[in-house]
């Protein structure tokens, strides 16, 4: 079997976030700072936290987004999520305005600000939250309305990856951010659903007991088969994905039906592509394999190596011996 431990160490390094690890807190306390710094902010008790892919140490390089949880803790009741919104805008547009291009860095979207950074080549969206009446989860703006809220928990899914990373010694959270590298690997950057459906299908796949492993590569083909099951169970009977932070509750994705089977036939084929190459004897077949399903990273680099005494096609490299060459022991003569 091909278990390329040191391959898949050497991937997971490859996908790791470079610079992005330094800029992405500075982008976030320098849109954090700007929040604390408003006297009417202040008055609401505003709170920045760091969320998203990022904090849960699950991101792949590049980190294009970091998420800012912006917990409003004395919102007043009559203040809308369009009153939130303006102000943030006031607030995040005054602070950072338009780059040395005139181009607006401040951007209004449907449940947050998002402030770009182009000398990091990220941005930053800070989502205003509210207190939910049950006292421990949230409320956010909600898509398209003007005082509309829907409830989030998005703190908790940090606290549960954890928690999951070490009941599997480690192996959590390497085996999603493979996963997230396969989804764009074989769907496309930009694709849906995207690599925030994929984690939680992974967390749930995790949480029915049906991944195990005693490496990466085992970690890695066993969550990617069940998440593939999950997929196809959304796409083919309907069946929801659970919101693990709000029982009861499931997710939704913004994918067209196309996307969505794309997905389902994708996902399949990696799933069996990845078991016959753990499978496999000969490891420069199976390094060959795992590379097609890990694609290349953020920087255009090939994420899975060959291991040593294989070329890049995966055939083995001739010895000096089988290509010809002779060995001639030390201090011995030869004759024409």
């Amino acid at each position: 079997m091909a278990h390329l431990k040191q391959q898949f160490k050497d991937a997971l390094s490859s996908i790791e976030p470079g610079d992005d690890k330094a800029n992405a807190p500075e982008a976030h306390r320098l849109v954090r700072d700007a929040l604390e710094a408003d006297t009417k902010l202040a008055e609401y008790g505003v709170d920045p936290v760091l969320i998203g892919s990022y904090k849960r140490n699950v991101s792949i390089k590049r980190v294009k987004d970091v998420d800012v949880f912006v917990r409003l803790p004395d919102l007043p009741n009559d203040v809308t999520s369009k009153d939130i919104l303006d102000r943030f805008f006031t607030v995040l547009h005054a602070e950072f305005g338009s780059d040395d291009d005139g181009h607006r860095r401040t951007k209004r979207q449907d449940r947050s600000l998002q402030v770009s950074f182009p000398e990091y080549d990220l941005y930053v969206d800070a989502v205003p939250a509210r207190p939910y009446w049950d006292g421990d989860t949230w409320e956010i703006p909600q898509k398209g309305d003007e005082d509309e809220w829907v409830r989030t928990n998005p703190e908790k899914l940090t606290s549960l990856s954890s928690e999951m990373n070490a009941a599997h010694d480690g192996y959590y959270v390497p085996t999603v951010k493979l996963l997230r590298q396969t989804r764009r690997s074989i769907l496309g950057s930009g694709k849906k659903p995207g690599g925030f459906f994929i984690e939680v299908a992974a967390y749930q796949a995790f949480a029915s007991g049906l991944v195990s492993g005693n490496d990466h590569a085992e970690y890695y083909v066993s969550a990617l088969e069940e998440v593939s099951k999950i997929v196809n169970g959304y796409v083919t009977f309907g069946i929801r994905v659970n919101d693990p932070t709000l029982p009861g509750h499931t997710i939704s994705i913004r994918a067209t039906d196309d996307e969505l089977e794309a997905a389902k036939t994708r996902f399949a084929e990696a799933a069996e592509t990845a078991r016959d190459a753990l499978g496999e004897e000969d490891e420069g077949k199976a390094a060959l394999a795992f590379q097609k399903l890990l694609g290349k990273n953020g920087d255009d680099e090939t994420v899975f190596p060959m291991p040593p005494g294989f070329n890049e096609d995966g055939s083995k490299r001739a010895s000096a011996i089988s290509a010809g060459a002779r060995t001639v022991p030390a201090g011995t003569r030869t004759f024409g």
